[in-house]
């Protein structure tokens, strides 16, 4: 079966950084369309990043030039470097898989990730 495995997150302060992971099974990762989305109590899930299967990146203006997304389909990884992180930052992560279009077919379960001033 499909499942997507978030970690990575945790505590950090106005500035640090954090890496997220997302492992992937049961499906053909390395022509996935994989995005992460983030979820802040109180609010809807937004989308944060999209690598799609042909290396293409799409970012959401909040996180352009502080995140960057990445994968290693040899490892069928999701990767979210962010710097620079801010209490706005602060959120449940969520992997998502698109395994046809259009929408994502499978998600994870989340990681949380908490700035503080």
């Amino acid at each position: 079966q499909v499942q997507l495995v978030e970690s990575g997150g945790g505590s950090v302060q106005s500035g640090e950084s954090l890496r997220l992971s997302c492992v992937a099974s049961g499906f053909n990762f390395s022509t996935a369309s994989m995005a992460w989305f983030r979820q802040a109590p109180g609010k809807e899930r937004a989308w944060v990043t999209t690598v799609f299967g042909s290396g293409k990146l799409r970012y959401a203006d909040p996180v352009k030039g502080r995140f960057t997304v990445s994968r290693d389909n040899a490892k069928n990884t999701l990767y979210l470097q962010m710097d620079s992180l801010n209490p706005e930052d602060s959120a449940m992560y969520y992997c998502a898989a698109g395994v046809r279009s259009p929408g994502w077919q499978h998600w994870g379960h989340g990681t949380q990730v908490t700035v503080s001033s």
